[in-house]
């Protein structure tokens, strides 16, 4: 599946999934705009994919957690006369730990970025690739959507929202033909562990080039939603047939302590 003369916005794209996303996009002929916290290493990113693969890369620092941030950021897209052709919304952060000792603070900036950034940036950009009538977006969820999580309650509840809304609107757009897929990554190579703390983790964990892969594979085959690996498929479709109290006690065990 090939993306000449199309850009693609990226978010999350200072390091783990979002760079490996940057690479992929450009290798398949897109131009990226690179939004993260940190500006830095997006720039580093930024000259690699414009030496390897002669790509134009407009390198945005932002914090998509904070009320008006994506107001701001789509601004500066039309000031620099952008269009969005590709949405990836891979940022997201997840914290571990009980619900009463959790900074409130966190938690409002978690949900502000895992749901509200990313529905208000669809929302944003959908219209004109519906317009078009060409287009993608990518919402990584996450394979705690698929469950209660105790101990990532807050997490694994935003993941199941974008996990909704993106399966949603997929059937919403189907006729478009603006591809939409929610993907679900397990446990990651990645530093979300070093936010969300190494007890946030289970199972083996998969590298950021194999969870593009399933993307690049579900996309291509127009599906709501992807599970990346097959392990964590199997464990993610098993608990859907699980009785939920055997699934919340399940839970408790593995991510509490």
């Amino acid at each position: 599946m090939r993306f000449t003369g199309q850009t693609a916005l990226i978010t999350g794209a200072s390091s783990g999934i979002g760079v490996a996303y940057g690479k992929e996009f450009a290798a398949r002929g897109a131009d990226l705009v690179l939004v993260a916290r940190g500006e830095e290493p997006m720039q580093r990113l930024a000259d690699e994919i414009r030496s390897q693969y002669g790509r134009k890369v407009e390198v945005i620092p932002a914090d998509l957690g904070v009320p008006g941030a994506v107001e701001r950021l789509a601004a500066q897209i039309a000031e620099r006369g952008l269009t969005i052709d590709v949405l990836v919304n891979n940022a997201g952060f997840g914290l571990h730990g009980d619900l009463v000792e959790a900074d409130p603070t966190r938690l409002t900036a978690m949900v502000q970025l895992n749901c509200v950034a990313l529905v208000d940036l669809t929302r944003r950009f959908l219209p004109g690739m519906v317009s078009r009538r060409r287009g993608a977006v990518v919402n990584v969820a996450s394979t705690a959507a698929y469950q209660p999580v105790p101990h990532l309650a807050v997490y694994a509840a935003t993941k199941a929202f974008v996990l909704s809304f993106t399966e949603a609107l997929h059937a919403e757009v189907k006729q478009s033909g603006v591809r939409v897929l929610a993907i679900s990554p397990g446990a990651t190579e990645t530093q979300f562990f070093e936010v969300a703390g190494e007890k946030a983790a289970f199972g083996r964990r998969r590298n950021v080039r194999q969870v593009v892969a399933s993307t690049m594979q579900a996309l291509s085959r127009n599906r709501p939603s992807r599970i990346d690996g097959l392990v964590n498929a199997v464990v993610a479709n098993t608990i859907r047939f699980t009785p939920r109290r055997m699934v919340l006690a399940m839970g408790n065990r593995t991510f509490g302590g």
